[in-house]
């Protein structure tokens, strides 16, 4: 019980430094919660967060908010997710909940205009970084590629709604799966 509690006090930690000192929402949140998961910590393989970021990218809710309940489970089991999901919303909550205040009467200046500019490129960063560590982990080939394009015209192009393609890219893998399967056992 002593090292359930610990483990769950290190995952409200974790996530709560995650949620304070990150821009930018879930996305911008994946590279340091790999970092702090999968290197620092070490609770964790990087196959394992790629596959948690995917499952909480394709079911409802924040993605922040999903990994960090997913991560706390697996690593904590239910209290370590409710301990890493508080950890990882009271920040911006708290953050949220203070700026509403200060944030109406501050708005129209232009030093608050220019750190909004400054915090949106910052996060950009951050998001192509989460990207190109989502690449490598991903596998390649023609089949990826293509289902990856498709997937990209459609949702930049198309209304068809984002759960719908990923669904869509989970059958057309599990397809291909099935189809090699049935061609190697020939």
């Amino acid at each position: 019980m002593k090292e359930q509690l610990s483990r769950a006090g290190s995952l409200f930690g974790t996530f709560f430094k995650i949620g304070a000192f990150t821009f930018g929402g879930g996305y911008a949140m994946i590279p340091l919660i790999q970092r702090e998961v999968v290197e620092k910590r070490h609770w964790m393989e990087q196959s394992d967060i790629l596959n948690i970021v995917a499952i909480a990218e394709s079911t409802p809710g924040p993605i922040a908010i999903n990994t960090a309940t997913f991560v706390g489970y697996r690593t904590g089991g239910f209290l370590g997710a409710a301990c890493a999901t508080l950890g990882v919303v009271l920040p911006s909550f708290a953050i949220i909940f203070a700026l509403s205040f200060v944030l109406r009467q501050f708005q129209a200046l232009k030093a608050v205009q220019y750190a909004f500019w400054g915090i949106r490129a910052g996060v950009l960063a951050l998001l192509v970084k989460a990207l190109l560590s989502m690449y490598r982990q991903c596998p390649k080939g023609g089949f990826a590629w293509t289902l990856m394009a498709l997937a990209l015209l459609l949702a930049a192009f198309s209304g068809i709604g984002v759960i719908y393609i990923l669904i869509g890219c989970a059958a057309a893998g599990l397809v291909r799966l099935y189809w090699k399967k049935g061609r190697s056992a020939q």
